[in-house]
């Protein structure tokens, strides 16, 4: 059974919160984040890139610095910590869609007796990494996206809570709406509470390394400080969120090369395990089912449909349109054997749709696109339920939250 517990979330004051919660610092590049370093003294991104000014930092030294950024910003008032545990409903509105959940410390040891599950492997030099991040820096400040069933007692809860007004209401640059209100009434903290201990099973959208690196650290702080009975850092921050909110977008293969191989002769090899059928121009290219993919190449869409009698109907994995490609395609035909460290192909997310992939071809830098259908949320629970992996980069799931919106204490220091 699922638990969840409230927390004293470190938090930015109400008036600057739209300066300090930021994007992931992956999603910026080199210009636009010295940008905001530059012109924005309250972003968080000043926290985790303390050393942007000076000599760079690695390793313990860099995340010291990053301690010593986020304790300056607490001394400034710039994060202030709630006077007792609560939960934080948060919501998002993105181009045209509602993102909606409740913020809370989820346990370590769900993580590890599987009640939290996964989809995908993680690597061990990550999880030990983030671990010794946490480890140093003792927050954390970017929440594990987990979604559960849709379950009505705790939808109308939120439904109530959502009529009030926000602690949080603000526009970002990226034309999102963001919102966030605070459970603190113990009768209310309590309810959430039963309602998530009746579950059996929570899964991980996205965050694998995040929590596999936390699982590590409560085990490595028990030891080393000898501590009885739960503690802080046996729990991690989630964003969890119903199944209906979360969006899966498809993700789709950019190939910089065909293998020596010409168009004709390319399409020719995915006869071997495709119908394959030119669609006429105006046609929208966009998968409209599983097993149906699309491949752009030299300016023509082609739709292609998967020979899928030969599937094994009791591995949710080889189901996965991904895998198809990989197994029919990108090893025989490409020799693209592990798409972890492969150079030859690259990754566009569905938010860009087909004219993405159509500009990224047209311009000379890529030979071909794969389109592919997106994931649903019941392939994603069935792997995960069999305890198996997706092939890397299979989905791209939405809400992508922001980084010091809410902080969660590990308090794992002596």
């Amino acid at each position: 059974m699922a638990k969840i517990i409230p927390f004293r979330a470190i938090r930015p004051p109400r008036d600057v919160v739209h300066l300090v919660a930021s994007r992931s610092y992956v999603s910026y590049d080199k210009a636009s984040l010295c940008d905001k370093l530059e012109n924005n003294p309250y972003t968080f991104l000043h926290i985790i890139n303390p050393d942007w000014q000076g000599e760079e930092l690695s390793g313990t030294d860099k995340y010291e610095a990053v301690r010593k950024a986020f304790d300056d910003f607490r001394a400034a008032g710039t994060f202030i910590q709630d006077s007792a545990p609560c939960i934080y409903l948060y919501e998002q509105i993105a181009h045209g869609e509602s993102f909606m959940g409740l913020v809370v410390g989820a346990a370590v040891e769900d993580y590890r007796n599987g009640v939290i599950r996964k989809h995908e492997d993680t690597l061990s030099h990550r999880e030990n990494m983030f671990k010794e991040y946490l480890k140093v820096t003792d927050f954390n400040a970017e929440p594990v996206l987990l979604t559960y069933p849709d379950a009505p007692g705790i939808d109308e809860l939120i439904a109530a809570k959502s009529e009030e007004r926000p602690e949080y209401e603000y526009y970002t640059t990226d034309k999102h709406l963001h919102r966030l209100w605070v459970f603190e009434e113990a009768r209310d903290l309590q309810h959430i509470q039963e309602y998530f201990s009746h579950m059996t099973a929570l899964y991980i959208a996205d965050g694998h390394h995040r929590s596999a690196s936390s699982s590590l650290l409560a085990d490595e702080l028990h030891q080393e400080l000898g501590t009885e009975g739960e503690q802080p850092f046996d729990y991690f921050m989630a964003f969890m969120i119903p199944e209906s909110r979360m969006h899966i977008w498809d993700y789709n293969r950019l190939l910089r090369d065909l293998n020596g191989l010409s168009k004709e002769e390319f399409l020719e090899k995915l006869e071997g395990s495709f119908e394959v059928y030119r669609l006429s121009a105006g046609t929208d290219p966009r998968p409209r089912s599983k097993h149906h993919l699309s491949v752009y190449i030299g300016g023509e869409w082609f739709a292609l449909t998967y020979h899928d009698e030969s599937l094994d109907p009791t591995d949710p994995v080889a189901d996965l349109d991904a895998r198809i490609l990989t197994v029919e395609v990108l090893r025989p035909i490409l020799g693209i054997e592990d798409l972890r460290t492969s150079d030859r192909v690259d990754f566009l997310d569905g938010r860009k749709g087909m004219k993405g992939l159509e500009a990224a071809v047209d311009s000379g830098k890529y030979a071909a696109a794969f389109a592919l259908y997106p994931v649903s949320t019941e392939q994603l629970k069935r792997i995960s339920d069999a305890d198996l992996t997706m092939p890397p980069k299979s989905t791209y799931i939405e809400p992508k939250l922001r980084s010091g919106l809410t902080v969660y204490p590990i308090e794992g220091k002596k």
